[in-house]
């Protein structure tokens, strides 16, 4: 592989498993009984996220996703 394509996958790789933890900590807020929270905050939360990750899919073009634990190129 070339130097970009190796810091490409390496890159890609930290910050999207990095972003898939954080995702899953936000699912922990979930937690009724240790958080408080409305309907509203719900989709706030879910409606900016999903804004965020068009915007960085539209600077790729249109991809397709793989689903799993781990992300790897």
């Amino acid at each position: 592989m070339t130097d970009k394509r190796d810091k490409f996958v390496k890159l890609a790789e930290q910050r999207v498993n990095r972003a898939l933890r954080e995702i899953r900590l936000i699912g922990n807020l979930s937690n009724r009984s240790a958080y408080e929270s409305t309907e509203d905050d719900v989709k706030k939360i879910f409606r900016t996220l999903q804004k965020e990750l068009d915007t960085a899919k539209s600077r790729f073009g249109e991809g397709e996703g793989a689903s799993g634990s781990a992300f790897r190129l």
